[in-house]
């Protein structure tokens, strides 16, 4: 029996989620009371890991007639267990809106990332800064954005 050492591929340094594959949600919520939710195309997404930097940088893109932005972070920190905590900004039309993004690690392979995490938005502060509105209906005092990704 003879033994083949296989060269070692290095694994791909950008994952995108697949069509299908992912999940945003936008609530608007009134103190305690969650008013409106709503879900929002997730146009695509993608996490790179660049080989100088230690980190990965996210990349969400959220395409709705209610939501069109982008999320991209800046810092990506590792917190107690397989959670992370991104700090970005959140452009809409131009403008550039800090975010914070904590994701769970559902799961975790060598060709595959499955998180799941939310981001608290004060209506009123995004809504002077970038223009953001809700029809005039809801009196949302925060919204909070829901992403579910597969990084493949």
């Amino acid at each position: 029996m003879t033994t083949v050492t296989l060269p070692t591929v290095p694994p791909p340094r950008r994952h995108t989620v697949a069509p299908g594959r992912s999940l945003a949600e936008l609530t608007a919520w009134y103190g305690p009371l969650p008013l409106r939710r709503r879900r929002v195309p997730l146009a695509g997404a993608s996490m790179e890991m660049s080989q100088d930097a230690e980190q990965p940088s996210f990349r969400f893109e959220f395409d709705d007639r209610e939501l069109r932005a982008v999320l991209t972070s800046e810092r990506v920190d590792s917190v107690s267990g397989d959670r992370l905590q991104l700090t970005g900004d959140l452009d809409l039309d131009g403008v550039a809106f800090p975010v914070l993004l904590r994701l769970r690690v559902v799961e975790r392979a060598e060709d595959r990332l499955l998180v799941v995490g939310a981001a608290k938005l004060p209506y009123r502060l995004l809504r002077r800064a970038t223009g953001f509105r809700l029809p005039w209906r809801i009196p949302a005092t925060r919204l909070r954005l829901l992403v579910a990704a597969e990084f493949a």
